[in-house]
């Protein structure tokens, strides 16, 4: 069964710029997710940006491993990988081919619910290793949409990330992004265990 958008799907070139520029982009925008024929559709209100091999806290960091060669590829492609062996983080891989850099969805608005750490969000919209390599602009089971609802100026704060106190300097980059109007804390209860990708 064809599912038809109702915006339009952001494809390759979106995601194929600065990878700080596309997470706070994102904002606003929707993760729709296709399950057995239902669409769920979450508005993403927080993001975090990790940029290349250099961001000590991204995880090409530590060079090109087996988990991390998808970063290294197209963007527009989902990185799911699991941490504490129970949560699932979804990526999209963004900039060039060779420059690895991906966008964290952190949290999103859900059927009238804040879902608001990057576990909870893959746990609601049954996002698993399975997806990791999806291509999210093919408007398949997952992927992203522009429904074209404007931001009021000053809509999205930036903020550091969390959960890497580890990365030293890198920490402190205020590259997580989050819809001031959004109900989301970093000291919500399991979302700074649920920081550090990419």
């Amino acid at each position: 069964m064809k599912i038809s958008p109702a915006g339009s799907i952001l494809g390759r070139p979106y995601f194929d710029r600065p990878t700080v520029q596309v997470a706070r982009s994102l904002i606003g925008k929707y993760l729709v997710r296709v399950i057995e024929g239902r669409i769920l559709a979450g508005r993403i209100v927080e993001v975090e940006a990790y940029v290349g091999p250099e961001d000590k806290a991204c995880h090409a960091s530590k060079g090109r491993t087996q988990r991390t060669e998808v970063m290294f590829g197209q963007g527009g492609v989902a990185y799911v990988y699991l941490i504490y062996g129970m949560y699932h983080c979804l990526n999209v891989v963004t900039e060039r081919e060779g420059f690895p850099s991906a966008v964290l969805i952190r949290a999103v608005e859900l059927e009238g619910q804040l879902i608001d750490g990057p576990g909870r969000l893959c746990r609601a919209l049954q996002i698993d290793r399975s997806l990791n390599r999806a291509d999210l602009t093919a408007g398949e089971s997952l992927w992203f949409e522009d429904r074209e609802e404007l931001l009021v100026r000053g809509a999205v704060g930036a903020h550091p990330r969390v959960g890497i106190d580890y990365a030293g300097a890198w920490a402190k980059k205020p590259w997580r992004f989050r819809l001031r109007s959004a109900a989301v804390s970093s000291r919500a209860r399991g979302t700074k265990k649920q920081g550090g990708a990419g």
